[in-house]
């Protein structure tokens, strides 16, 4: 469990608390490239429930997830496989506020999390106006391209289509090594 808490955003790091109260965190592309995150509502809201399964040098874990997302804000929370809450992850105009119900010391900054949640599931044009000059991210059939401004491919997000919703299924994170397999457990 606590290598899939490091392994959503691997080796990650971001800025502290210490910013002023109306400025938006910041999460990071790749090493040595950080980019503020998107404002945090989506419409229409979704709300869902998951197994995220992740994989870093070798390693597999996997961590129940219920993730909603509205207008206002977006909260995350992280279950054990008994249920019981390990973490909740609220992102609002108010920035970003964490909750641990267990230390654990390998758990990645909330800011990084939110990042790979909200690059798969925010429009293109939210995210066109965050990235650094050069930088695009497109959609191309069932995936979603990050790529830098050398074109070298940062992130690849695929998506299965079911009804009129588009979801992630995966997230590929090539600068930082790991890979978050994505299992909607709302599907009937």
């Amino acid at each position: 469990m606590k290598m899939l808490m490091a392994l959503l955003c691997a080796v990650l790091l971001l800025t502290g608390c210490a910013r002023p109260p109306d400025a938006r965190p910041q999460a990071w592309l790749k090493p040595g490239v950080r980019v503020m995150l998107p404002a945090p509502g989506i419409s229409p809201p979704f709300s869902q429930q998951q197994l995220l399964t992740g994989s870093f040098k070798g390693r597999q874990q996997s961590l129940l997830v219920l993730l909603n997302a509205d207008a206002q804000q977006i909260t995350l929370a992280g279950l054990s496989s008994l249920g019981i809450r390990l973490f909740r992850v609220t992102y609002n105009q108010q920035g970003i506020h964490t909750e641990q119900s267990l230390v654990l010391p390998e758990m990645p900054p909330a800011s990084q999390v939110l990042a790979d949640i909200m690059l798969s599931r925010w429009p293109l044009a939210v995210w066109q106006q965050q990235l650094p000059p050069g930088w695009t991210l497109k959609d191309r059939g069932d995936r979603r391209q990050l790529r830098d401004a050398e074109g070298e491919l940062i992130t690849e997000i695929r998506y299965l289509q079911r009804g009129s919703q588009r979801l992630p299924v995966s997230v590929q994170q090539f600068a930082f090594g790991y890979q978050i397999t994505i299992q909607d457990l709302n599907a009937s």
